[in-house]
């Protein structure tokens, strides 16, 4: 098995965890460095990683393969080019970036110093979502009629993350519109969105939604309808149907363990595992496996930075659409 070196850029929440999976869970890589300019001094001494605030000079470390962009959305198409001029593969967090021309350069950037780059879109690691792509072909359902999928969260975040993730869309929904493209085969077309504020005036203060309900068309005629919402009060709700002239497939929540009572009066199951990180625990994990093979078979990635574009513009069109109350179109080229 060859060992990749990775440096991680960015030492947040979602630096952490890429952290911790790497150095215990992921043989495949070897964390050489992380680089922050308002590093945890404390979590690195714990884990024992070498840490640095010089962010820029980083990117030319000679012995580094792999570099994890997990640093605020606003410097990522940044981060992006100066990974690849120095020719080094890039595994970015989602979104892959706020505006549409310096996405579309820095994926140009990427294909011109033909390096690998990879969107954090880790659903499409997820064992039961995976299963029922395949199930897709194995059963012979063929192109999907109709997509629905309900993501919910068990509780409403702070605002001080509220004012600065960019609203329902972009921050929440944007995971679901990759998933909506990558079960149908086909891009997103089409796109009519409609938002509500019923359950924190917090969100309406930066205009945004805690609720959300958006139809989606694709180019091969299937139609996808996608419902999301700040706040589960059973915990955090992820399902998927996919249904054709040749059948349906569906998921179920993971729930905190299968013990099922049945008593007289009722029958009770346990809730819906809590949060995003105990639900895609191991798919956070497959999709670094999968970057890594990529990089050593010389493939493309399952994820790559068209994906993470198209999830941008999908956003942006339920956004608008939201806003006006109108069907917006959405682009599907380079």
């Amino acid at each position: 098995m060859k060992v990749l070196n990775v440096a991680i850029v960015g030492n947040g929440r979602i630096g952490k965890l890429h952290a911790e999976n790497i150095l215990y869970r992921l043989p495949e890589f070897n964390l050489v460095k992380v680089a922050d300019p308002f590093f945890d001094d404390a979590w690195c001494k714990e884990h024992i990683v070498i840490a640095t605030k010089d962010v820029a000079s980083i990117f030319t470390d000679e012995q580094i393969d792999i570099f994890l962009i997990c640093t605020p959305s606003s410097f990522h198409t940044e981060h992006i080019n100066l990974a690849a001029k120095n020719g080094k593969h890039i595994f970015c967090e989602k979104p892959i970036g706020l505006n549409e021309a310096d996405i579309i350069d820095a994926i140009k950037m990427a294909e011109y110093c033909d390096v690998k780059l990879q969107v954090g879109f880790n659903r499409r690691f997820d064992t039961d979502f995976a299963h029922i792509k395949h199930q897709i072909k194995v059963k012979g359902l063929g192109e999907p009629h109709i997509i629905r999928i309900t993501s919910r969260d068990p509780d409403c975040p702070p605002e001080e993350y509220i004012k600065n993730s960019g609203g329902i869309f972009m921050d929440m929904s944007i995971h679901d519109f990759d998933m909506a493209r990558f079960l149908a085969g086909s891009e997103v077309v089409e796109v009519f969105a409609m938002g509500q504020n019923l359950i924190d005036p917090v969100f309406k203060k930066y205009d945004d939604y805690d609720t959300a309900v958006i139809n989606l068309k694709f180019a091969n005629g299937g139609l996808g309808v996608i419902d999301n919402s700040r706040k589960a009060v059973y915990g955090y709700d992820q399902r998927i149907e996919v249904f054709s002239n040749k059948g349906c497939l569906r998921t179920k929540n993971l729930l905190e363990h299968n013990v099922v009572f049945s008593g007289e009066h009722q029958v009770e199951t346990a809730k819906p595992l809590c949060f995003f990180l105990e639900r895609y625990r191991d798919a956070f994990i497959y999709q670094l496996k999968s970057f890594h093979a990529a990089i050593v078979n010389n493939e493309k990635p399952m994820v790559d930075g068209f994906d993470g574009l198209q999830a941008i513009r999908i956003a942006r069109a339920a956004k608008e659409s939201a806003k006006n109350n109108i069907p917006v179109k959405v682009a599907t080229s380079l």
